[in-house]
């Protein structure tokens, strides 16, 4: 069993930068792989950024390659979301999620988060 709790989300402008955070509770945290998922409104949940369990593989939507970096700190149960260069079209709520395959495949993410609202304003 995860839990999982997101923070660091917020009101940013456009090109600005925020770094997201999601703690997990449990001693197997390090044997899953992570996820970042956003969900605009009226829009379905979208894969963002994936981190395989030790941390050496990385995959992210195209729309933010080169943007945002997924890293973790298995020592503090911790994954992060550097998000650089911020656009009006990242607003969403932000989820963070595990699995325990390295995927971008939504439905592969058996624990989620409650998430956290990133909004980029023009």
């Amino acid at each position: 069993q995860v839990q999982l709790v997101e923070s660091g989300g917020g009101l940013v402008q456009d090109g600005g930068s925020l770094r997201l955070s999601c703690a997990a509770s449990g001693r197997t945290f390090s044997s899953y792989a992570m996820g970042w998922f956003r969900q605009a409104p009226g829009k379905e949940r979208e894969f963002v950024a994936a981190i395989s369990s030790n941390g050496i593989s990385t995959m992210y939507l195209d729309f933010v390659k080169g943007r945002f970096i997924m890293s973790r700190d298995n020592a503090k149960n911790t994954v992060y979301l550097q998000m650089n260069s911020l656009k009006p079209e990242d607003t969403a709520v932000y989820y963070c999620a595990a699995s325990v395959l390295y995927t971008m495949s939504r439905t592969a993410y058996g624990y989620w988060g409650q998430g956290t609202q990133v909004t980029v304003s023009s």
